[in-house]
Order: C-alpha cells, then structure tokens, then sequence
C-alpha cells in the first residue's frame, strides 16, 4: 500500500515541517494537482531544500482531494518549500503555491515539488542520466586547492585562468574544477556581450529581476589566453572536452573571430579530444565557420520550440527561431555532433503543441541528442512570462520523455554530454 506523503512549510525562519493532514500538491504550470504516486520517491543524494518567502503554501484535502492554501499554522506564517534535484534528475512537477503579487523572483535554481512521506523528503522525479563525473563526491576541494596554485604557476599571467581559478573556488563549478583536476570536459568562457536577454540568464539580470549566480566574465581572453588552456587540457586530460559557452558569460558567437582564430590554433596543436560550443543558436553562417575550423560538437539552447514561448523566455535581440533552427540544421550538415539544449518546464514543454513542435523541429533537423535540462528559473516569473496562465495543465513530463522516445527512435536524449557519442568512440 503506498504510504501517503504530506505537505512541507516552513515558518519564517526556515524552519522546515510537514503538515499533520494535509498531502503533498504538485504542480503543472499553474495548476496545482496530485502527484502519480509511482512517481514519488526519496529525494536523490545531494538534493536540497529551499523555503520560498512569500509564498503561500498549497496542500491536498485529504478527503476531498481539493487543493487548499495556508497562509499561517498554528499561529505562525508559513510559506512554501521547494526541493532542487541534482543533475540527471528530471522533475516532474513544480511546487504548489500562491505567491504574493509583490515579491521580488526568486534565485535561479530548478524548483520542485516536495513532500514527507513519514519516513523521509520525497518529490516526484525521474532519473534520466547518470554519471559519476558529476556527482559531487568527485570534486573535493582538497584536491582542487593545490591543483589551482599549481596551474598558476604553469599560466602565470593568463587572465582566463584566473578567471577559471574563482569559478572554481568561489562559484564551484565543476566544469572550472575540471581544468584543474585534468579530466573530462572543462570550461573557455570568451564573451562578454549577448543578443539576447534570456529571463534566466545566469549571469545578467536586471534590478528587479532573479539575482544572477554567476558573475559574467570582465575581459575579451585573447587567442594565446585561450589556446594554452585548451591545448594544454586536450593533451593532458582524461576524456578531455574543452567548451566555449559558460554560465559565466555572454554569448560566444558574438566573439566569433576570436572563437575561430582559438579552434584554428588548438587543432593546429592537438587532434585529441573535443571542441566543443554552447550557444544560442543566432547565426548559421557563424556555425558553418566554426565547423569549419575544426568545431566537433555544437550545443543550442532551447526554452522551446514553439516561436511565442521562444521568444517570451530567450527575448533575442536581432534573430528568431527559425535562425536557430538553421542553425541546428546547419551543424548537423556539416558534419559537427550536434544538440540541443532543451530547457524543460512542467506545465510549458509538457504540452500537446510544444511535443509536437519539438518533435518536428528535430525530425527536420536531424539533432543527435537533446538534453532534457530543468530550467532553473522562479516558477511564477516564468510561467507570468508565457502566458501560461492561459493554458491547461501539461500531459506530464514523463509523458513527454515516452513521447520522445517513441517518435525520435534515432536521438539520443539525456542530461550530460556525453564524449563517446561527440568522438565517435
């Protein structure tokens, strides 16, 4: 018999508790419903809780089945509670709430439903991906301190690897962490600029918008900051990745001489490993020239694949979807391994048009992979956004993976890169 899971709030010092009888809500978009309980299971190893101020917390009845919002319990004010799944964890719902029309958007983390189930925290979730590469337990700072000073001894004087250096120490990214360590796929943030102001870009925001966690780049690297990096990585390192494209930046095309002239020394030194580029997307000219100086891989982000949503969440500058589709297209012909970056969202990509737009978008494009990414952005923000107050409850994000699956039998879907598929190995 499955055990019943109750609702979380927490007072107004964070103090996290269940509620005595009240379940556990979900919810799709703006919809606040009841969760499979097949999809309920105990919080993933290095998950974390977060309490949203200001954001009245929304329950079940348990006879009724009916949602319910507290605002206060047992005299105290309450507010809603959110988990954050770690990589390779697909929510399924978001948490249910009401928030207060003046409270300012909260941090950029991937919020999602979560409950106490008698015994422990559990949320509805399912595991897509799974790798010990970046799985925290791999990333000791112990190990990484003395690596840093070791590096900047090798690369004194290099800005980037500077920049690098606090990337990994402040900001631990583990990508920064990487380079240090000698492994797997690390970081070459470029650009300061960006042609878009995406609602939640890691590293620019405005004042009134979700606090930026990352602290964009202050410099244009140059060719010999970002060469020696790199090629020092792709002789060195184990299953060695190096990417233009980081939270910590703008958007690389906007440096594409610099990009090009970087690929071209970098292959001139090494054929080992991948290169690598994460990017919006805007240009196609701009893809087939990096392909041409040596690019392996490509990564487009997408919020969705319908042009409304697209450009209410990416808000572009100077280019539309469909650039970014000639762009994805225009990888893929030329011979890069190419992916797209799908940022996913219960109750906007769950629903009937967005699976039917992607999957179009895919079969017309012939991507390779799609990463399936929680979007880490406040809810409410995102949702007000779209207009998604307007559309019905999604069909399910597990839904949507049985979707994919089925009629793009061809596209790999997952949460991290993977470097057998980009080297062919």
């Amino acid at each position: 018999m499955e055990r019943a899971a109750f609702m979380l709030m927490a007072d107004s010092k964070g103090a996290i508790f269940e509620h005595p009888a009240l379940r556990m809500a979900g919810a799709s978009g703006m919809h606040p419903v009841a969760p499979d309980p097949a999809t309920i299971m105990p919080l993933p190893p290095y998950a974390k809780l977060f309490y949203l101020p200001g954001r009245d917390p929304v329950g079940l009845d348990p006879k009724t089945g009916r949602p319910m919002t507290l605002r206060s319990f047992r005299g105290r004010r309450v507010s809603a509670v959110a988990a954050f799944l770690p990589p390779g964890h697909l929510r399924l719902l978001l948490p249910a709430a009401t928030p207060a029309s003046d409270v300012r958007p909260l941090p950029l983390w991937a919020y999602s439903a979560v409950g106490w189930d008698g015994e422990g925290m559990v949320a509805p979730f399912m595991t897509l991906d799974s790798t010990p590469r970046w799985s925290p337990e791999n990333y000791d700072d112990r190990e990484v301190v003395p690596a840093v000073a070791r590096f900047r001894e090798t690369y004194a004087g290099n800005r980037l690897l500077d920049h690098l250096a606090r990337c990994a120490l402040e900001y631990h990214c583990f990508a920064a962490k990487n380079l240090f360590l000698g492994r797997w796929e690390a970081p070459l943030p470029v650009s300061r600029r960006c042609n878009a102001a995406c609602l939640g870009c890691l590293s620019c925001q405005p004042p009134d918008g979700c606090a930026p966690s990352h602290e964009r780049i202050a410099f244009t690297p140059t060719v010999d900051e970002v060469a020696a990096l790199a090629i020092g990585h792709l002789q060195r390192a184990e299953d060695p990745i190096v990417s233009f494209g980081q939270g910590c930046e703008g958007e690389p095309l906007t440096e594409v001489d610099l990009l090009e002239e970087s690929i071209r020394r970098i292959r001139a030194a090494t054929s080992r490993g991948v290169v690598n580029l994460n990017t919006n997307g805007f240009s196609a000219a701009l893809v087939r020239r990096l392909v041409g100086a040596g690019l392996d891989s490509i990564r487009i982000s997408l919020a969705s694949a319908r042009p409304d949503v697209f450009a209410a969440y990416h808000r572009p500058a100077d280019f539309a979807l469909s650039d970014v589709v000639e762009s994805i297209a225009a990888a893929g012909d030329t011979g890069a391994f190419t992916m797209v970056n799908y940022l996913v969202f219960p109750g906007v990509t769950d629903q009937a048009e967005e699976m039917d737009a992607l999957i179009a978008l895919a079969r017309a494009t012939k991507v390779r992979f799609i990463h399936l990414k929680n979007l880490n952005i406040d809810p409410w923000h995102y949702l007000t956004a779209v207009g998604a107050d307007r559309w019905p409850r999604g069909l399910g994000m597990d839904r949507l993976v049985e979707r994919l699956r089925e009629q793009l039998p061809g596209v790999d879907l997952g949460y991290f890169n993977r470097w057998t598929f980009t080297t062919g190995v």
